[in-house]
């Protein structure tokens, strides 16, 4: 994807507006409307191929897909819990491929799309849930960090991250991930402090889905989240997070602004969480239907398809093909995971120090002894049945 870098991208950002440009005021960054008419903004200019159009919409597909397949797993007992981004693909697309390879992320344990953005395989992300690995991608390789339970520590971590590319001289950026409720946590206001009193190269990218499980946004803040980036003395933009193209653009010129030394930014994509919080979570106990149903005609797919198909791109087979790869991916996916073998359970001893450690050895010697004493158990029950 390309996006002017120069013409119509601002050296600060603009004043940024306030809600979502189809709800009339207050408005927002959008480039393709629900619709799927494409228009322009005064300060954020995108120039993309059919090329490109068709790539970015084959990403939002299969990343639909594979996190519908892995919402199933789920409730066929194959994982343990499943965080669906259903309605929050553009958002993740659009921020993962205004990267660079080399600019580094760090999600909480939603950004299934910017994972698959870096190129982590879809089975990595599942074998965490499915409780077999910690993570099973190397972040260094993929500059896409492990996934993030703790709500909103991740933000300090990427700005620590971010002010030691500064020391390195490296005119890379980073990105972190957070959504609307994290927004509440101590942990993002101290980040906000560090990355702007040190200008560090980080962007923050909140993706406002507008419930923090149970709790809608006015329950926490007076005012539109990017506006919070004033108070600490950075700019603060708020995108249409469905439309995966202003996504795209406005991500790309903060991640500029944020390497060429100017500090940092925050970016709220205003998005909507369609499904549940969690495959633990029940949301027709806190919200209602209405709601919803207004948001399914923002989805950011099908205004992207409408687009294409509008300006002749897209045709009935290349449609189908992609949703024939999807299909695919689904059954790579289930097939993966229903064949992903089990640890070793004392492998939980291992890496626990870089070297070894007293204490561990202990603890590790007591477990084995603990888990033979049930095939001994087991071997003395045969024995007897024998008898």
């Amino acid at each position: 994807m390309t996006v002017d870098s120069t013409a119509g991208a601002p050296t600060t950002a603009p004043a940024a507006n306030d809600g979502p440009a189809d709800a009339g005021p207050p408005e927002l960054v959008q480039l393709l409307t629900p619709e799927g008419e494409r228009v322009e903004h005064p300060d954020y200019s995108l120039e993309t191929t059919p090329e490109e159009l068709r790539s970015i919409y084959r990403d939002l597909v299969l990343v639909r897909r594979f996190d519908a397949e892995a919402t199933s797993l789920q409730r066929q007992g194959e994982l343990g819990l499943w965080a669906s981004l259903l309605g929050q693909e553009a958002a993740q697309v659009g921020s993962g491929r205004a990267m660079r390879p080399t600019d580094y992320a760090f999600p909480t344990y939603r950004e299934h799309g910017v994972a698959w953005c870096k190129g982590v395989d879809p089975l990595n992300l599942l074998g965490m849930f499915r409780g077999v690995n910690h993570g099973g991608w190397d972040p260094d390789e993929k500059n896409f960090h492990l996934y993030t339970i703790v709500i909103g520590s991740q933000t300090l971590h990427a700005t620590g991250y971010a002010m030691g590319i500064t020391k390195d001289g490296a005119d890379d950026a980073v990105i972190a991930y957070f959504g609307d409720g994290a927004s509440s946590q101590g942990d993002v206001s101290e980040a906000f402090t560090f990355a702007s009193v040190y200008q560090a190269p980080v962007v923050f990218f909140c993706q406002n889905n507008q419930w923090a499980i149970s709790e809608p946004t006015e329950k926490q803040t007076r005012v539109p989240l990017y506006q919070r980036a004033s108070g600490f003395g950075f700019p603060g933009v708020r995108v249409d997070g469905n439309d995966v193209l202003a996504c795209l653009a406005v991500t790309r010129w903060a991640l500029d602004h944020a390497r060429t030394g100017q500090g940092p930014v925050l970016i709220e994509a205003f998005t909507y969480r369609m499904g549940a919080h969690t495959t633990s979570d029940d949301p027709t106990r806190y919200r209602i239907a209405e709601e919803l149903e207004s948001w399914k005609l923002k989805d950011p797919i099908e205004r992207l398809k409408a687009h294409l198909v509008r300006e002749g791109w897209a045709d009935s087979a290349f449609l189908e093909s992609v949703e024939a790869e999807s299909e695919q991916l689904a059954r790579r996916v289930r097939e993966g995971v229903r064949t992903m073998p089990d640890p070793d359970p004392s492998s939980i001893f291992e890496h626990v120090y870089a070297e070894g450690h007293a204490l561990v050895d202990e603890e590790r010697e007591g477990y084995l002894a603990y888990a033979s004493s049930f095939a001994s158990a087991a071997a003395e029950l045969t024995d007897g049945e024998d008898d």
